[in-house]
This record gives structure tokens, sequence and C-alpha cells, in this order.
């Protein structure tokens, strides 16, 4: 079964990051939503970092503002994230520059359209 970490996982069903955790997991992958104040969302227990993940993880998707998410780029790459789905909203060309140079392979598309 593949692995998704959604970083900016909510629990507010109307948000992006709470749209991927479901989508996600009704579609079979394992899926480890991240944030650092939520114990569940939907279900499933919330991991505080990317780091309490087992290692590796298929696919790591961001749902944070970049000026967040450039700071979770090495915990990605430290937990052998294969992919790195960044969605609309939670890049910039230095969060993408970044990620690169750490060799993950990232993707600039919404990462809902894959969980199928």
């Amino acid at each position: 079964m593949p692995s998704i970490a959604i970083l900016g996982a909510s629990n507010n069903r109307n948000k992006y990051g709470n749209r991927a955790v479901r989508a996600y997991r009704d579609s079979g992958w394992t899926v480890y939503p991240i944030h650092p104040s939520e114990k569940v969302i939907e279900g499933i227990p919330v991991k505080a970092t990317i780091r309490e993940v087992p290692s590796p993880v298929d696919r790591a998707s961001l749902y944070l503002p970049p000026h967040i998410g450039i700071t979770v780029l090495a915990d990605i790459a430290a937990v052998g994230a294969q992919e790195l789905w960044v969605n609309p909203g939670s890049g910039s060309d230095e969060l993408i520059a970044k990620a690169e140079s750490l060799g993950l392979n990232v993707i600039e598309a919404c990462s809902l359209i894959a969980a199928r």
C-alpha cells in the first residue's frame, strides 16, 4: 500500500489539507496527516512532524505557505520521500530551488489529482 505524508493537514473539511487526507485514505493509501497541534484528523492519528513517519514515505504533499514549507524540506528529504508535491499556493522559486538542491523529486501540481 503506498504512503503519503500530508503536511498542512487540517480538521477543516473545506481546506485542501483535509480534502487530501480524505481522498488518499479513500483511495487506499496509508495516510500520515502532519500538523503540530492536531491529534486526530478524519479518524487518523496525526504526527507533529514528518520525522515521526515511518521511512521511507512514497509521497509528501505540501499544503503550507512557502515561508513555512521551506523550513520542513530537509525533514521531507530525511524520511526518503520519493515525490514532493507542491500544491498551488505552497510553492515559491526559493522553495523549489531548495527542494531540488536536497535531491527531492518536485512535482508542482495539486496532489488531489494523483490520489486515485
